[in-house]
Formats: structure tokens, sequence, C-alpha cells
């Protein structure tokens, strides 16, 4: 049986390291920063993909797709974008390789560089108003609805499996819009979107809020987001969502025609969730003993092993479960038969246990004889031996419980590590002690944010959607405040 795991209480970073490694979901690659998703993680992946896609095509978005490479003339089209992307950037400077006459490999050839340098895109902004502006003419061409699911390159020093990476992916959306105020109201609608994916699918309860102006996207008004909260305390933005204002339609002339015949320039939004999606999931539930994955996003939900003495009574346990699988399969849960004879039950049983798969199902030879089955959930570790007749519903159901369960868990979690405070001492203590989100007043300003920042590694997370209106002092300048926000130490 495989080594044990590090604990969270012991070496939480080490843990989460590990168990991402040791669950099969990814590994870091050859190049530096980078990594390889592995075929269980890539499953998972792939559930919040299908799941995204279609809550997008339910609010009208189709999906394009737009050139990895961006002529670096466009990144300096908007300057507060390309400024808050330049050091992130890797460029391409040439376009062909040759042998070396020394003999060692290849060298780039010195011949072919490029007239202009190529920016593989941080995100895709630039290329896409770029191309926007032969899409749209007149307000007949609006809304323009795009959401494009691709890889995407940020240069990170400092890399961590799916929470940061090199090269990562995700979906990005951009839209256009003939006013101000349909493009907030797709601001918004997408970040509904995105809170109601991270409750209902990934059982992980957020905080949906706006960004202060340090924290915006580069080239937005306006950036509004989900946080959610680990098990060690920090905070994990989950999404974003950004008005853009008309910064993009200006940088590249994107004009449309209105009803009265005048041109203007149209308005902007972007929108994107990535991989550090599985960071977040795989944080948000899982415990010392391996993954505790949502039903809704488990590549298996069901796995069933058989124990028995010899061939004959496994032919028997088969027959049985293949009709189990069978009711199940029909009811949409998605099962594993592991009858193979290279590890015996308990270390089977470890090993789903380590991968998070929901329900566990074990017939031996006295289950088959009793017509029951043995059923063990991952999320709370209880087992209960129960009748085969009905069996699918019966799984079905606990699938559900199970669901609703996880979420349960993280909310109180949440909740009781959510802090009011009053003073900076008593921030600073609780930060220190504590942790998770502390909400307390801020006096707006963007000095009094860096100096909190600077003094206590904690940032504001966001300023709270629909909060009752409070207004205090802030806790370290003492000047007025119109409300408090959420402030924590962040991933």
């Amino acid at each position: 049986m495989s080594k044990a795991l590090p604990t969270r209480s012991e070496n939480y970073s080490e843990w989460y390291n590990e168990l991402v490694k040791r669950a099969d979901l990814a590994e870091n690659s050859p190049v530096r920063g980078c990594m390889v998703i592995k075929p269980y993680g890539y499953s998972i992946w792939e559930k919040m993909q299908r799941a995204l896609d279609d809550m997008f095509k339910e609010t009208g978005h189709t999906n394009a797709y737009f050139p990895l490479f961006i002529p670096k003339s466009y990144l300096s089209k908007e300057a507060s974008h390309v400024e808050g992307f330049a050091k992130e950037c890797a460029v391409v400077t040439h376009y062909r390789l040759k042998n070396d006459p020394n003999g060692k490999g290849v060298i780039v050839d010195p011949e072919a560089k490029l007239e202009e340098e190529l920016i593989v895109r941080p995100t895709s902004e630039t290329v896409i108003w770029s191309t926007y502006k032969n899409w749209i003419q007149s307000y007949r061409d609006l809304p323009l609805l795009i959401n494009q699911w691709a890889n995407v390159v940020r240069w990170e020093m400092r890399t961590r499996l799916f929470l940061r990476t090199a090269e990562f992916l995700w979906q990005e959306g951009h839209t256009a819009h003939a006013t101000a105020q349909e493009a907030i109201a797709e601001t918004k609608q997408m970040l509904e979107v995105y809170a109601q994916f991270a409750e209902e699918w990934m059982a992980v309860p957020v905080v949906k809020g706006v960004k202060t102006a340090n924290e915006r996207f580069a080239g937005a008004e306006d950036t509004y987001c989900i946080e959610a909260m680990m098990q060690d305390g920090k905070a994990l933005q989950a999404g974003t969502s950004h008005f853009l204002g008309q910064n993009f339609a200006n940088a590249f002339d994107v004009k449309f025609q209105d009803k009265e015949g005048k041109l203007d320039y149209v308005w902007g939004t972007s929108w994107g969730v990535s991989t550090r999606l599985m960071g977040a999931l795989i944080m948000a539930h899982s415990d010392d003993a391996g993954l505790v994955l949502p039903p809704k996003l488990a590549p298996i939900q069901v796995v069933i092993v058989p124990i028995y003495r010899n061939d004959e009574q496994l032919t028997q346990i088969s027959e049985k479960v293949a009709e189990i699988t069978k009711d199940l399969k029909k009811l949409g849960i998605s099962v594993k038969y592991d009858s193979s004879d290279n590890a015996k039950p308990g270390f089977k049983f470890a090993e789903y246990e380590l991968k998070g798969v929901p329900v566990r199902l074990a017939m031996g030879g006295r289950d088959l004889e009793n017509g029951t089955v043995e059923v063990a959930r991952r999320d709370t570790k209880t087992k209960e031996t129960v009748s085969v007749e009905g069996i699918a519903v019966y799984v079905q159901n606990l699938l559900n419980d199970i669901q609703e369960s996880i979420y349960k868990k993280a909310l109180t979690f949440r909740e009781e590590n959510t802090h009011k405070v009053d003073s900076f001492e008593e921030f600073n203590h609780i930060l220190d002690t504590k942790g998770g989100f502390i909400l307390a007043h801020w006096d707006g300003t963007s000095e009094t944010e860096e100096k909190i920042k600077e003094e206590t590694k904690a940032t504001i997370r966001c300023i709270p959607l629909n909060q009752e209106a409070e207004e205090g002092v802030c806790i370290y300048s003492g000047k007025p405040s119109k409300g408090r926000v959420v402030f924590a130490r962040a991933y």
C-alpha cells in the first residue's frame, strides 16, 4: 500500500502538492513552470468544461477560436492593458532553427528574425478586438457574444500545479454591446453563472463582489469576482468578469452605426475561469486520506469492488454486478467495476478513497446469498449494508445527498472562519491566529490598501455585492468608511 499523505495540519502545502500527484491529477513537465494534466485530472476538467459550456450557450454565447500569437504592436494599443501584462509575456522573435555548424544540435537561425515580434497570448482582448472591428458595423451586429476555450501563457517565476503555472487552460468570453447598461448587465450575468457553477457543481460557496481599483483587471473599468475560502483559511479567486467600458473599442477603433445613423464606439466585457478551479476543488473539500470530489464532477461516481474466494464466486458476483451496473447507467451514473486481480480489496478501497470516488460498493459471498451490498460514502467514510433491490435509486439519492452535504460542510467552514473586526490590532491577531475572511472597514484609498498589504500580506479580496450599508471608520487610517470589505491572505 502506498505511503500515507502528509496531513493538512502538518504541512498544508506539501499535502496539496502530494495529493495532486498521488491522485493522478497532474505532474510537472520537462518545461519549467508547465504541467502535464493526467487523464484522471483532465476528466474532471472536461466535466467542468461541459457544464460551463452548456451554461454559456444557455445565455446566448457561441464558441470561436482566435490565434495563439499576438503582434507586439497590438498590446501597446491599450496602455493600462500592456502595463498589466508586460512582465508576464513570452515573446517569439525568430521563425526558424538550423543545424549548429559546430555539430551541437540546433540553433536559432539569425537570418530568420521576425519583422515584428509575436506575443504568446497572456489573454486575448487585443487580437479579438482587432477582429471585432471587421465583424461590427451596425447595431444589427450587436450584441456579439463569443467565448473561447484555449490555453494562455503568463510567465510565472513561482509555480504550483493548477494554482499557478506558466501555461494553463481556460475559457475567455469577449462580448460587445450597444450600450454601457447592456455591457454591465452582461458582466454581472456572467458573474452569476460562475457563482452558480461554483456552488451547484463544485459545491464551493463563494462571495460575489467587485475588485478595488488596485486589483482590477488591466484595461477594465470594473472587475467583478467570486472568492472562495480554502481549508487553510486562505482565499482563492475562482472567477472574474470585467466591464471594459469602451477602452478596447477605442484602442482598436471598433464603431457601430446606431438606429439614428450615428457612429459610436461599442461597449465591451471579458470574463474567464481556468484550471485554477481544479486547485479550488481539491483544497476546499479533500482530507488527509485523499480527494473528496462532489459527485457532479467525479469522473467515476460509483466503484464496485468484488470480494471473492475463488473464480466461481467471482463469476456469480460479476453476474449480479452487471445487473446493478446496468441500472446505475440507466440513471446516468458513471460506474466502474474493478474485478482486476492485481490488488487486494483493501488496497483498492484505499486507492479509490485517494481518488475521491464518491460511492463505493463492495459485494462478497455473503452479500450474494443475502441479496445485499455494502455501501460506503467517501465524504463521511460511513458504511452500511443495503438490499440490492432498488440499489440504483438508493445510490442516486445518496449521490445527491453527498453533493449537498459537501457544500454545507464548506459553507459552515467559511461561516466559522469569517470574522468582523473593528481595529487593526484585532485584524492582525485574527489574521495570524485564525486566518479566514476578515470583514473590516476601509477608507477607500489605494494608499491604505497598499499599506495594509505591505504590513500583513492580506489583500482586499472584494467589496461584497448586495451588502447592507454600514458606515464606520477604517481600521488602519481611522478615516470614514462606507462599508466593510473582505480581507484575506490569498493564493
